[in-house]
């Protein structure tokens, strides 16, 4: 157990698996809203790092990409499906990486679900653009860190606990198994 852990008068530790790993990943990716998808193998500078938005948690705990067909990241992708994803919801809380096996997706009905006006910077043609495919991942295992009562009751634990000399804070981690 981490040194600070051990002065958390409260419990800070929650695994999560199953339906209640996905729901929470759901719901922090979404608040989230982008991530850094990260391939394995990567070309180029980044080394298979790049920021992405990120589209959707569908009910099945797939998250979905929109990403063009001539890009390193679906390259990468075809070599080696396995991919790292790291959101972060805000600058105090809310972070969450996620390993998962990658899949590119034709279907023009799931792009088409998934399109959003703003991607035309990037897809001219808007969402009939040739090049577009979708990326699903589907989540293997990951860990999460958050607070659990919201960031003003967590502020709260922090300036009473600097007050008292405490350690008081509303942290909660732990693994994800899907």
């Amino acid at each position: 157990m981490d040194s600070i852990n051990r002065n958390q008068p409260e419990n800070n530790r929650r695994d999560l698996s199953g339906q209640e790993a996905a729901e929470r990943l759901r719901e922090m990716a979404k608040d989230a809203d982008s991530c850094f998808f990260v391939t394995q193998n990567g070309q180029g500078d980044s080394r298979g790092v790049r920021p992405m938005s990120f589209r959707e948690a569908d009910e099945a705990g797939h998250l979905w990409f929109l990403s063009s067909n001539d890009s390193h990241k679906n390259a990468e992708i075809e070599a080696n499906p396995t991919v790292k994803l790291y959101f972060q919801k805000n600058a105090h809380a809310g972070f969450v990486e996620v390993e998962g096996h990658a899949e590119i997706v034709t279907d023009r009905q799931r792009i088409k679900d998934l399109w959003n006006f703003m991607l035309k910077t990037w897809f001219t043609e808007g969402e009939d653009d040739p090049r577009i495919t979708a990326i699903r991942v589907t989540p293997r295992r990951g860990y999460y860190w958050d607070n659990k009562h919201g960031d003003v009751v967590a502020g709260a634990k922090v300036a009473v606990g600097a007050v008292i000399g405490k350690t008081l804070d509303d942290s909660i981690e732990g693994t994800l198994t899907f």
